[in-house]
């Protein structure tokens, strides 16, 4: 049963309506098993990339899903780092690993969880911090619901590795396995209490109250993060998968100190305010139509996109599919896995991710020239410009 409402709400929480587009041929199939050791590609930035783990309790707020406990995330910090500093950080633990692939059904049937575990990363434990007079942007990642912090990894270290401080958050009892200290292994209580009904929007609700704590800890005079005079406070965005992209909204409607948010994939179940975001910078970025059921009944983009009332971007991408946007078609190419969900490529899915989410943050938090987001381009011929 638990699988099951889980798969439910994990639908309803990322599928969204867009525009009509065309579909690409799913990938070859290939044999199950498989040794060589499977690596993330690589930063694109120039900078090399530490990481570090941070585990928060809002000791003034219950957990929504379990009430008897205080509200517990768990997060990885990149940052800017010294080159060849620290030693090599890994993807995930054996036991998140096997509690991702046990809810991912045929996935486990091309890998296994020690693979899945010990995916080559480009950060690093214990690096030493790049320091800079000004501080680094503030980028927080939200995954989409029962997705861990690790499968926005690719997109971490890129950003990362071009001038950001990004905290990548696990939300307690929302993914199929998160460990916390004490290695306790938190599973999804909350896929027991959502429907896709409207109840989805507990999540998002509870997200917008999730990341303004880790801003106040990240941030504030008692910072919990040893790094953090890296970051420059002035200028923080935040992006999301799935519900995470809603949380990246329900946040900025909450909190002003978010100025750019992005969604990528993801039904806005907590609507934005008639009034929109006070003028800040919103880019929605959707899978392909033509993957959709032809019923799908959602009109949450559209009505978000009318109430935004800064810069903002509605871009499609043809042949991508929901978990486009993760690392999940870079680990399924290298693994053989056919994921007929995501017809496009992992080498393309990772390559328009991180192009137009780094332009978009590039132009709204640090003021560079950010070309690809004015209009289509041939060098991107599956990014389709549906709203401008």
């Amino acid at each position: 049963m638990k699988k099951i409402i889980c798969a439910l709400a994990a639908l309803a929480a990322g599928l969204v309506l867009a525009v009509p587009g065309a579909s690409a041929a799913p990938a070859a199939a290939a044999p199950a098993g498989g040794s060589v050791r499977i690596e993330l590609p690589p930063p694109t930035g120039d900078l090399a990339v530490g990481r570090d783990t941070l585990h928060l309790v809002d000791r003034h707020r219950k957990d929504p899903w379990v009430p008897t406990e205080d509200r517990e995330l768990m997060l990885s910090l990149y940052y800017p780092a010294l080159a060849r500093t620290g030693t090599p950080a890994p993807y995930m633990s054996v036991p998140e690993a096997k509690a991702l692939l046990t809810d991912r059904g045929q996935l486990g049937e091309y890998v296994t969880p020690e693979r899945v575990a010990a995916v080559r990363t480009h950060s690093r434990v214990g690096a030493v911090p790049r320091a800079t007079p000004a501080g680094y942007p503030l980028i927080v990642l939200s995954p989409g619901f029962t997705m861990p912090r690790a499968s926005l990894t690719v997109l971490a270290e890129d950003l990362a590795s071009r001038g950001y401080v990004v905290a990548a958050v696990d939300h307690a009892y929302e993914s199929d396995g998160t460990v916390f200290p004490g290695g306790r292994l938190l599973t999804c209580t909350a896929c027991e209490e959502v429907r896709p009904d409207g109840s989805v929007r507990r999540v998002s609700d509870g997200r917008a109250r999730d990341i303004p704590f880790v801003l106040d800890r990240l941030t504030g005079p008692r910072s919990a993060w040893r790094y953090s005079a890296l970051i420059d406070s002035r200028h923080i965005g935040m992006a999301g998968h799935s519900i995470g992209g809603a949380a990246s909204s329900a946040t900025m409607a909450v909190d002003p100190r978010v100025d750019a948010g992005v969604n990528l994939d993801g039904t806005f179940f907590t609507p934005v305010p008639e009034g929109g975001l006070g003028g800040r910078p919103f880019l929605m970025l959707a899978g392909d139509p033509a993957l959709l059921p032809p019923d799908f009944p959602d009109t949450s983009w559209e009505d978000t996109w009318s109430r935004l009332d800064g810069w903002k971007r509605w871009l499609t991408v043809t042949g991508a599919g929901h978990p486009t946007f993760t690392d999940w078609p870079v680990l399924g190419d290298a693994a053989g896995y056919p994921h007929p969900e995501t017809p496009l490529s992992g080498t393309r899915s990772q390559q328009i991710t991180r192009a137009y989410v780094g332009a978009f943050f590039d132009l709204h938090l640090r003021g560079l020239p950010a070309p690809r987001l004015d209009g289509p381009t041939a060098a991107d011929p599956e990014v389709l410009f549906h709203r401008s």
